[in-house]
């Protein structure tokens, strides 16, 4: 479905675990859904403004920008990135967005998110840092996996009908009121 209806891109219709003979945490088509990559584009939170943690006036510089192959999470904080992969999803489709595994047993949750019907963009990923330790994400490697499940129907009211305040969204998109 994913292929034949062009919802996701880049995509790759095999699971991927290596490149140039390096493992990767893998990514691509997996049993009955897709697992998705971070891109280099990271949003860490730092706490060095003091500032209040409030989702209906996020303070921007409450995070720190980097690029990079790699993201360092400090201990009991969290970082936002993107996906790889950009998503059109289907009018009949709801998708839902779970951790991986390999990042779950290193205390790295992934925030369960869903995509809804006819919602597009990159998906933005909030990973937590529940451990004591620095944690390390790895950009263009697996971290995620979404879960497809299609109705016999259109839903009455689509992201897109309702004009959904993340349509759209490319890059690390910041809570918006």
């Amino acid at each position: 479905m994913a292929e034949s209806q062009d919802m996701i891109s880049p995509f790759a219709a095999n699971q991927i675990r290596e490149r140039d003979g390096e493992k990767l945490i893998s990514y691509g088509t997996s049993s009955y859904g897709y697992d998705v990559r971070c891109a280099d584009e990271f949003k860490v939170f730092t706490n060095i403004h003091s500032a209040v943690v409030d989702p209906k006036h996020f303070d921007d510089k409450s995070f720190v920008d980097i690029q990079s192959d790699v993201c360092i999470i400090p201990p009991n904080s969290f970082a936002l990135a993107r996906t790889v992969e950009y998503f059109i999803i289907p009018e009949d489709v709801l998708t839902i967005c779970l951790g991986k595994s390999t990042y779950a047993r290193c205390g790295i949750i992934v925030n369960v998110t869903p995509l809804e019907p006819e919602w597009e963009g990159h998906v933005t990923l909030e990973f937590s840092n529940t451990t004591n330790l620095p944690a390390k994400i790895y950009a263009n490697e697996g971290v995620a996996q979404m879960l497809f499940f299609q109705s016999d129907e259109r839903c009455q009211t689509t992201y897109r009908d309702r004009g959904g305040k993340y349509q759209g969204q490319t890059g690390v998109t910041l809570p918006k009121a």
